[in-house]
């Protein structure tokens, strides 16, 4: 697959943005003061998103463009959590039904969030299987899935979280994304690539799930033998194939972050700020305090999400 062939267009970005107006919220930007160096910092606050996290840009985008007798059908998808948290409260908008497959140890408060919009939860034992069961209630209820990140209308609807930035930091020169499956990335990168080709965009991962930096390394996504990390949104084994292919060229490296770093970045945002940020949301703000970036500001760090059990919360935060 080439570059061009899976290019997510600039056109795209800005429909998604348009068709987003009252369904997602335009998020803000809040001003990290104490960052060291005088860097100018700030992070781009997705958990205030209305089921707490970037993933209703993309599961809104994907559903509202589905033709709509295939949309009649309901949607499917497989997810750790906030995506199909997202899929789940858009399937309740369009009043469709949905079935969402996730690990038996997602945290319970995703679990519940799903439930909360009226989706089915159908769990599996092991994380592997999220996909072949997924694909498996497509098959026999004849359900449209919808990808966590191997799509290209999720992507578009992730890139407006780029597009955002632009237009509330014009004099951007950085951006820290956290890194799952790769749809937030390859979304900012798309909309990094059409509108500021100049913007650095930078992968942050957990050091027990740097699937970026290993496709980087080689240039194609690898699938790691095992990953653990606090932050259970940015544990796929593997980069995604489509993700990696639209973040060509735009992403040329990523940065590891440690658990003591991630668990200390959610206290800080919570007690400097007042900020609740889940732990695959703190990691940019953990790598900007980590010391080990060059960077050049303004600098926006994508807190991804706010969805964490209160009991994790309590113990990372007291």
């Amino acid at each position: 697959m080439t570059v061009a062939a899976a290019e997510v267009s600039a056109e795209s970005i800005r429909a998604a943005a348009a068709a987003l107006q009252g369904i997602a919220v335009r998020t803000p930007l809040a001003r990290l003061s104490d960052i060291g160096g005088g860097l100018e910092a700030f992070v781009k606050c997705e958990q205030l998103q209305p089921i707490g996290a970037f993933k209703i840009r993309g599961a809104f985008t994907a559903v509202s463009r589905l033709a709509p007798a295939e949309r009649a059908r309901g949607v499917v998808t497989h997810s750790s959590g906030n995506h199909g948290q997202a899929v789940a409260y858009v399937a309740k908008h369009f009043g469709i039904p949905a079935v969402i497959v996730m690990p038996a140890d997602a945290p319970a408060i995703k679990q519940a969030g799903v439930r909360s919009h009226g989706a089915e939860v159908s769990l599996v034992k092991e994380r592997w299987q999220r996909q072949p069961r997924c694909d498996e209630i497509a098959g026999e209820r004849g359900l449209i899935v919808i990808p966590p990140y191997e799509n290209s209308d999720v992507i578009a609807g992730q890139g407006t979280c780029g597009l955002e930035i632009l237009e509330q930091c014009p004099g951007v020169r950085t951006i820290l994304v956290p890194v799952g499956g790769g749809g937030l990335i390859a979304g900012i990168a798309s909309a990094i690539r059409h509108f500021a080709p100049s913007v650095r965009v930078i992968g942050v991962e957990p050091e027990g799930a740097a699937k970026l930096a290993r496709a980087l390394e080689v240039g194609h996504p690898v699938r790691l033998d095992r990953t653990d990390s606090i932050a259970d949104g940015l544990l796929p084994q593997a980069i995604g194939t489509l993700p990696f292919e639209v973040m060509r060229g735009v992403v040329r490296e990523a940065v590891q972050v440690g658990e003591a770093e991630i668990a200390a970045a959610v206290r800080y945002l919570y007690r400097t700020f007042g900020l609740t940020v889940e732990p695959s949301g703190a990691v940019t703000t953990a790598a900007l305090r980590s010391g080990r970036l060059t960077i050049e500001g303004p600098v926006v760090a994508v807190a991804s999400g706010g969805n964490v059990d209160p009991a994790v919360f309590e113990r990372l935060t007291g």
